[in-house]
């Protein structure tokens, strides 16, 4: 009976001591090592994040001129203060304070600005974005976006659409504009009613 009392005695302690060794010693080694993983797993994303912006630092360029051809004959020319190459997509330029100049064959210049677009150097198609404004002399469109895409004849401008002419105004989600011919054809979102004033 004494020996069972020691050996249950002896057993206690063995497993206190246990218990004291893993909760102090055995435990924080294991909470470190998940501390650490996680802190790596963190640094690698971050490692990427960093990767990303380097990769734009490294493509960033200023003053930037590009010359292609719309509707393959009519001569344009995009300027960009500050534009930017992602390795990824080295096709593609992403550019700020965008202007687009194109040479009709009746002599007027179109005259297009944003905010920021993209110009795909093999396309030569142009995607202007933000404060969008289009101008020929004779009539004036601002929208959010525009897209001129290098082998068609019609300009799409959408979002926020004002069209702006000696013959009169009018307000739609999205204009298909033909500078060359002057025409244009309008669509509205929610089928509402086009907003247009004439002046005679």
């Amino acid at each position: 009976m004494k020996i069972n009392k020691k050996l249950l005695q002896l057993t206690l302690i063995f497993i206190g001591l246990f218990l004291i060794v893993a909760t102090y010693f055995y435990y924080p080694t294991i909470n470190k090592d998940k501390l650490s993983k996680s802190v790596i797993q963190n640094d690698k994303s971050l490692t990427v994040e960093k990767d990303k912006d380097k990769d734009k630092e490294d493509n960033m360029f200023e003053e930037v001129e590009y010359k292609g051809l719309y509707d393959l004959d009519k001569p344009f020319i995009i300027l960009s203060e500050k534009a930017f190459v992602l390795s990824e997509k080295p096709d593609m330029v992403h550019m700020t304070n965008i202007k687009i100049s194109i040479e009709m064959k009746d002599g007027r210049t179109v005259i297009i600005t944003g905010d920021k677009g993209k110009y795909n150097k093999n396309t030569y198609d142009c995607y202007v974005e933000s404060n969008v404004r289009a101008t020929d002399g004779e009539m004036v469109i601002t929208s959010e976006n525009l897209d001129l895409l290098a082998t068609k004849d019609i300009i799409t401008i959408y979002n926020e659409v004002k069209l702006i002419s000696k013959n009169g105004s009018l307000i739609a989600d999205k204009v298909y504009y033909d500078f060359e011919s002057k025409n244009y054809k309008i669509s509205m979102y929610d089928r509402e009613k086009v907003k247009i004033k004439f002046i005679e």
